[in-house]
This record gives C-alpha cells, sequence and structure tokens, in this order.
C-alpha cells in the first residue's frame, strides 16, 4: 500500500511539472466564430489539422470573436501568460496588436495572417486570394444576365481592393459589358449587415454576387431571390444549393503543420513573409456547379491551371487606373509592392474607395 501511494505521489508531481503534458502550445485568435461556414471556419480546419498531424505533442487553444482592438493585445497576452509557444493571429487588424505583444514575450513565435509587419518573432503570411477571384470573376462575367454583378466589401484594405480589382478585369475580359456595384460594409463579419448589403445590390439589378466578408447570410439572400453567387473561403453550396456556383477554399492546414513542424525542430524563423496562391495549394478553387455551362467550366479551369503554373498573372497589362493613368503596359505584371499596398482601383470600376 505504502509503494502505491509513493507511486501516485511521483505520478502526480510529474503531470504537475508537464512531463506528461504537451510539448508545445499553440494559440489561435479568431476575428468570428469558427461557425461562420467562411474564414474563420477555415482557419480552424487548419488547427484541427494540427491536432490531427501531431497528437497530444501539441495542444491547440483558440479564442473567437476577438475585436480588432486592445482586446486583442489582452488575449494574446493571457494566451502567452498561459504558456503558449506559439500563437496565430488570424486578421489583418490584429497587425499592432502583434508586434505589441511580441516586445513582450521576446520567446513566444507570432505568426500573422495578411499583415505586413514582421519583428524578430513575428512572420507574417498570407494568401493570393485575388487569384481565386480572377477565376470566379471569370465565371460571374459569364453567368450574369444583366451584366450587373454586386460586390460585397468589408475594408478598404490592400487584400480587398485586390480582390474587386481582379474579378472586374477577368469579368470584364469575360464580358466587356459588365459593371460592378460594390457596398462596403465596414466589418468582417455581420450577417444581418452583409444580407443587407446583398439586397441592395439585388434591386440595383445585380444578378450576381461576390464577397470579401466572412459569413453565409449573402448566399442564403442569393439563393432566396433566385440569383447567383460564390463560397468565400469556404464552400457554401449548403446554404443556397441553386445560387452556389463554385467557390474560393483557404487552404490553410498545410501552412499550419508546417510552420508548428518548424517551431518543434528549432528552424521557424521570424521576419518571413509567405503570400502564396492556387499553385501552392492556399487557394483552391471548390467544385463548379452544372448550372455554369461545360464550355465555361473548361474556361475557368484553365484559368485556374494557368495561374498556378504561373503562365498567366491576373494583373497582367495593359491596364489603366481608374482615373485613366496608365498602369501596366501591354504584357507586364505588376509587381509585389503595388499590390501588397493596392490603394487604387483599376479602370472602369466606378465609385470611390472609402478613406
Amino acid at each position: 500500500m505504502k509503494i502505491l501511494k509513493i507511486f501516485s505521489l511521483v505520478l502526480s508531481t510529474f503531470m504537475v511539472s508537464g512531463v506528461f503534458a504537451s510539448d508545445m502550445k499553440v494559440g489561435f485568435i479568431y476575428i468570428g466564430p469558427p461557425g461562420d461556414h467562411g474564414w474563420n471556419y477555415q482557419h480552424d480546419v487548419g488547427r484541427q489539422a494540427v491536432d490531427e498531424a501531431f497528437g497530444g505533442k501539441v495542444e491547440t487553444v483558440f479564442q473567437e470573436n476577438v475585436p480588432e482592438s486592445a482586446d486583442a493585445e489582452r488575449v494574446m497576452t493571457q494566451m502567452a501568460l498561459s504558456g503558449a509557444d506559439m500563437i496565430f493571429a488570424t486578421s489583418f487588424g490584429y497587425m499592432d496588436p502583434v508586434i505589441n505583444v511580441a516586445k513582450k514575450f521576446p520567446n513566444v513565435k507570432f505568426e500573422h495572417a495578411t499583415g505586413y509587419k514582421t519583428a524578430d518573432n513575428v512572420s507574417t503570411y498570407s494568401a493570393r486570394f485575388y487569384e481565386g477571384r480572377t477565376v470566379i470573376g471569370h465565371v460571374a462575367g459569364k453567368m450574369t444576365k444583366s451584366n450587373k454583378i454586386g460586390y460585397v466589401a468589408s475594408y478598404p484594405i490592400p487584400e480587398v481592393v485586390r480582390g474587386i480589382n481582379s474579378a472586374y478585369l477577368a469579368a470584364k475580359a469575360a464580358n466587356p459589358n459588365v459593371e460592378f456595384k460594390v457596398i462596403w460594409i465596414f466589418t468582417w463579419y455581420d450577417p444581418a449587415k452583409e444580407a443587407d448589403a446583398a439586397k441592395t445590390l439585388i434591386q440595383q439589378g445585380a444578378d450576381v454576387i461576390m464577397q470579401h466578408v466572412d459569413s453565409s447570410a449573402i448566399m442564403t439572400v442569393a439563393e432566396e431571390a433566385g440569383v447567383y453567387a460564390f463560397g468565400q473561403a469556404s464552400d457554401m453550396s449548403e446554404f443556397g444549393p441553386n445560387a452556389h456556383l463554385t467557390a474560393i477554399i483557404n487552404g490553410w492546414a498545410p501552412y499550419y503543420v508546417k510552420r508548428v513542424q518548424q517551431a518543434m525542430d528549432g528552424t521557424w524563423k521570424g521576419g518571413e513573409q509567405t503570400f502564396d496562391g492556387i499553385g501552392a495549394g492556399m487557394v483552391i478553387i471548390g467544385n463548379m456547379s452544372d448550372k455554369i455551362p461545360a464550355n465555361v467550366r473548361k474556361e475557368a479551369q484553365d484559368l485556374a491551371d494557368g495561374i498556378a503554373s504561373g503562365d498567366i498573372h491576373p494583373f497582367t497589362g495593359p491596364v489603366n487606373k481608374q482615373d485613366g493613368s496608365p498602369w501596366l503596359a501591354s504584357g507586364e505584371t505588376a509587381d509585389i509592392g503595388t499590390l501588397l499596398g493596392m490603394n487604387f482601383y483599376v479602370e472602369g470600376i466606378e465609385g470611390d474607395i472609402p478613406q
């Protein structure tokens, strides 16, 4: 009996000291709920892939609905104090909070999605979503009957502006009569606002709706109104079986698994910036609806394949800026600096980018 008590005491001591605990703790913070069936859902799919890849060696935790404010600093600080060795901050507005918290915890590895500020213990990662928007822009241009395409946009940051421009250029190339109508709602996730914006665009004659916001509300509105839409970040066909044409799916899982593995084996580096697209599998074109004619499906697939191989660049001249001034000469492609800092519309898009 005494031996059993001693063993129990030793076992308890080992468990408290962490001998049987995970080798690493990884935290994730989300701007919305993982149940949004969009942006946050796919990041959580990536988190679960880390769980599956490393089993008990890695513990993952997450906090949802974290505002892009001082609350983000508070949440990340608490994660670091609670033993997180690595933190993934998954929204653009977390950029300065990440930098601030990283200074306080130099031994914690930070990864920030879609930002551009780095540090010795901060790296960034983003997907070339504009590549996917080129593909669905082509489909939208071919599928519209009214020649009016609606676009629900979140915030006027380069990532969103890039997407609007790339989608418009592809739609215009597919259908010279296309017009874009853009509504900015200044939130990533607000199903009510997203739905209201979609309804307004439909009332203005749009029969195809695109989005750079996170919920499935727009797909539901499109289904009810009998117009077409595209899944954002995830396949959203269950919310609009007749409306859903295809989707841009965010493939974060391989990146998360790779970076956690690097952190575990000591090869992770801060100051790195990853910007991958269709070719690397960070942007995935979802299944295409049978409602898209076979020839258009093939054109879209060929476009995706060409982008993946590097033979096609979504931003290839001649392209002018909205005011008519030259931007890209014939055959010229956009440089990475202009893409990452894009703050202008291309020629043909009506309206202004909010400041």
